[in-house]
């Protein structure tokens, strides 16, 4: 475990980049309100988790993965795993490991940092049967859902057309972001980059740089910072992961340039500082990181909360990060701990598998990592 730095909490510790410097729908599509509380409703306070925790690999669920990088869990326990580069999506069994082609998602146009990302699951799955998935075009960045027909018979076409509900994300080679997911607040949230022009992140009418709050259908609340529009936060470089903690709050993981990778405790409206600020810079009208590492041994990519704590999975570093939380302060309780360095190579993606359990996806076959026999894999964890 690291030792806290004086005057806040710094791991030394980190990245710069991805491990170099993350229409009309069918019948059923779920009818959101357009507009509703601007932040999640907190629940009550869980247990305090231990200051220092443990990981244990279960078993390996599945390998033989083709860059890998969103992740999403279907009612019942099912996985659903995008391709970056192919611009597929598969179906994971969840006791098996089986896999199903679900189909290629069409527009997807994969180069350098870009390709098919972030992946969710609608919030009423059970009766519209969407699946979110955030992707590069010739153009943008965009998000879009695709009805997942799970009565279908042909593997590779089991998806539909898809609704594009947000278009003009700036894309670039790199700094793309990619992680959506649905909130507590039946929201969606997206993490984007600033594409490698820095200056976007602070422009508020841009969609680089921010974490975005639609309704499912793209439409912005009137409880978002600024009335009709979908720019929750701002001042990021490139956001990779978002959870929400035991009390509805949202953090997120985000790489750095040269200095310090960042974990960030979201609020609406708040500016994270890129690119004037990089960590923990202490700038007035800028929100520090709650977390940083030094960028040897993070890019943070993704990000789960589980036992009480926040655990993030880093490319460069090739280790997952814990980090305890206090509760009622929301804030670290102690000082981040590692785990699994250098055994399973880069590190992508990490979601709540229930309880004790994490599942984990290993990113060694994205063109910077080395892959060995098996990769890229899912690895199912427990945790404490």
């Amino acid at each position: 475990m690291a030792a806290l730095a004086a005057g806040g909490l710094v791991l030394t510790a980190g990245c710069s980049s991805d491990g170099g410097s993350g229409g009309t729908a069918g019948v059923g599509t779920p009818q959101a309100p357009r507009s509703s509380p601007a932040a999640p409703t907190p629940s009550a306070s869980p247990d305090l988790p231990p200051a220092k925790g443990s990981v244990r690999v279960v078993s390996t669920l599945t390998e033989g993965l083709d860059s890998p990088w969103g992740l999403a869990a279907l009612p019942g326990g099912d996985l659903l795993v995008s391709s970056r580069d192919k611009g597929t999506i598969t179906r994971i069994d969840g006791k098996t490991g089986k896999k199903t082609l679900l189909g290629a998602v069409p527009g997807v146009s994969a180069a350098g940092e870009g390709g098919l990302l972030g992946l969710a699951v609608s919030p009423t799955y059970g009766a519209d049967h969407m699946i979110y998935a955030y992707f590069t075009t010739e153009s943008d960045n965009r998000i879009a859902r695709m009805q997942y027909d799970e009565n279908g018979t042909t593997p590779g076409r089991l998806l539909g057309a898809p609704d594009t509900i947000l278009r003009g994300i700036p894309k670039g080679s790199i700094h793309n972001g990619g992680r959506i997911a649905f909130g507590p607040d039946h929201m969606l949230y997206a993490g984007t980059g600033e594409s490698g022009d820095d200056g976007l992140a602070q422009d508020k009418k841009s969609l680089a740089g921010k974490i975005l709050r639609m309704t499912p259908d793209g439409e912005p609340l009137h409880g978002n910072p600024a009335a009709d529009s979908v720019v929750y936060s701002y001042g990021h470089r490139n956001v990779q992961g978002l959870a929400w903690d035991g009390h509805g709050q949202l953090w997120a993981s985000e790489f750095g340039q040269d200095t310090w990778d960042e974990l960030n405790r979201i609020v609406p409206g708040g500016n994270y500082g890129w690119p004037e600020a990089e960590g923990k810079a202490g700038k007035k009208g800028f929100i520090d990181p709650v977390a940083q590492w030094k960028t040897s041994e993070a890019s943070p990519s993704g990000l789960a909360f589980a036992k009480g704590s926040l655990w993030i999975a880093g490319l460069r570093g090739k280790r997952l990060w814990r980090i305890p939380l206090s509760g009622g302060d929301r804030e670290p309780l102690a000082a981040p701990q590692s785990f699994l360095e250098g055994k399973y190579g880069r590190l992508r993606t990490v979601l709540a598998a229930g309880g004790d359990k994490l599942w984990l996806v290993t990113s060694n076959t994205d063109t910077r990592g080395t892959p060995k026999p098996g990769d890229d894999r899912i690895l199912v964890l427990a945790v404490r």
